[in-house]
């Protein structure tokens, strides 16, 4: 990074839980991929030994993928990459606004991180969610906030709102 500000796309927790500051949030999407609960989370919404599932990319070429972008100030991604320690990685993406394309970043955990879990059957993903907590509180809570988010963003993700509906049948 060249010192400027810099935007940061989330698609996933970022999008509803912003403990960072940032000069400007804008609605926005990445082409090319897909949120799905294929990543374990140890530290935030599970345990080591029982590990709760959270969203990361997956490759889904020409696929759009909307969330919020956020423009954030250098000395912010000390806190970012903390709190996306467990197996995400920082990686360039093209942010698209409604008529502009910027350059900016995605935390994305990718499949050889110790932490991925992959794919389940909702069922199993659900019963996962439903049981897992950790420091930052429940697993369930997150799948709800996040199914909250981008409906309240008018976004529709059939897979989001798939393992929210296991979620709440129990």
């Amino acid at each position: 990074m060249d010192g400027r500000p810099t935007w940061v796309f989330g698609y996933g927790s970022l999008i509803w839980k912003q403990d960072f500051p940032f000069l400007e949030a804008r609605r926005a999407s990445i082409t090319g991929w897909a949120r799905r609960f294929w990543q374990g989370s140890h530290d935030h919404r599970g345990l080591e030994h029982d590990p709760g599932r959270v969203v990361t990319l997956v490759a889904s070429p020409g696929q759009p993928c909307e969330g919020r972008a956020f423009l954030v100030e250098p000395e912010v991604f000390d806190h970012l990459d903390h709190r996306e320690k467990n197996g995400y990685e920082r990686v360039a993406v093209d942010i698209a606004f409604d008529s502009e394309v910027v350059q900016g970043v995605v935390y994305r955990a990718t499949e050889n991180n110790p932490a991925f879990l992959g794919p389940a059957a909702p069922e199993a993903m659900a019963a996962q969610i439903n049981r897992c907590a950790g420091p930052s509180g429940s697993n369930r809570d997150y799948v709800l906030h996040l199914a909250q988010a981008l409906r309240e963003m008018g976004v529709a993700d059939d897979h989001v709102f798939e393992v929210e509906s296991r979620v709440l049948r129990g």
